[in-house]
Order: C-alpha cells, then sequence, then structure tokens
C-alpha cells in the first residue's frame, strides 16, 4: 500500500468496475458487500441512498433493456476517489436498435475500500433524450440553436 492509500482504492476500483462489467441480476447482491449500507448513486435520473435503493436501479436496468453490458475503458485513482470511464451497450426493450451511452464515475471508497459514492457523468440530451421518437427532434434543434 502506498503513503496515501492508492493502491488499496486501485484495487478497490478494479473489483467495481469488475463487478459492473459482470453485471447480471443474479450478482446483484454483491452490492452489499462491495458498498457501505448508505452508498449515494447519482446520475442524470436519479439520485438515491442505500444498497437497497441502488439494487432498485439495477433492477430497473435490466427489466427495461436487452443485454445490458458495461465496459471499463480506464481507470484512474486520486486519493480516495477512482475516476471510471465506460462504455454502457445495451437495447431498449421493444427497439430493435443498440444504444451506447458513454461516461464516466467518480466512485469514492472508505478506508475499508467500501463504496462510498458513486456519481455518474455523460450527456443524457446527446446520449438518450435525442434519441427518443417524439422529443428527440426537439432536443436536437435546441442543441443546434444554442451551438450556432
Amino acid at each position: 500500500m502506498s503513503v496515501d492509500g492508492s493502491r488499496d482504492v486501485s484495487d478497490a476500483a478494479r473489483r467495481w468496475g469488475a463487478f459492473f462489467e459482470g453485471l447480471t441480476p443474479d450478482n446483484l447482491p454483491e452490492i452489499e458487500t462491495l458498498c457501505r449500507p448508505d452508498v449515494r448513486f447519482k446520475d442524470p435520473f436519479n439520485d438515491v441512498t442505500g444498497t437497497a435503493a441502488l439494487r432498485r436501479i439495477f433492477d430497473h436496468m435490466f427489466e427495461t433493456t436487452v443485454a445490458p453490458r458495461f465496459t471499463v475503458t480506464d481507470t484512474a485513482v486520486s486519493g480516495r476517489t477512482a475516476y471510471l470511464r465506460w462504455r454502457f451497450d445495451f437495447t431498449p426493450k421493444g427497439r430493435s436498435a443498440p444504444w451506447r451511452i458513454e461516461g464516466m464515475s467518480e466512485v469514492t471508497f472508505d478506508d475499508a475500500g467500501l463504496v462510498t459514492a458513486h456519481i455518474d457523468h455523460w450527456d443524457s440530451g446527446e446520449q438518450f433524450y435525442a434519441k427518443l421518437p417524439i422529443i428527440g427532434p426537439l432536443v436536437r434543434l435546441i442543441r443546434r440553436r444554442v451551438e450556432s
């Protein structure tokens, strides 16, 4: 272990990343062993506290998508925080074309290597709302006007 604990955080980040890459409905109970009971999870759609709430988010993901798969493409560590760059490939139920969302997770660990916070950063406007049938054209129009 290094003086600042970065090796322990690197190991914890590898475990967390491997959990995400192998995420299935069957291994969701592992959240209890990888996270503090009061873990905070935040993404563009959710801001919840607790392992039960986090599990509900992933249960919902499995209920509404086909073949969801996370791939961690890079990891960086600073102090007690790891930054995991990822791709999320899935097909929304009822659709035939697969989607890909790319983003980064800011994951904070306690001294025992348990996740205390997982905060996702990704562009929901471009990567989600702009792909929806009814509001997608409106989102794309607004983006073009703002960018010009």
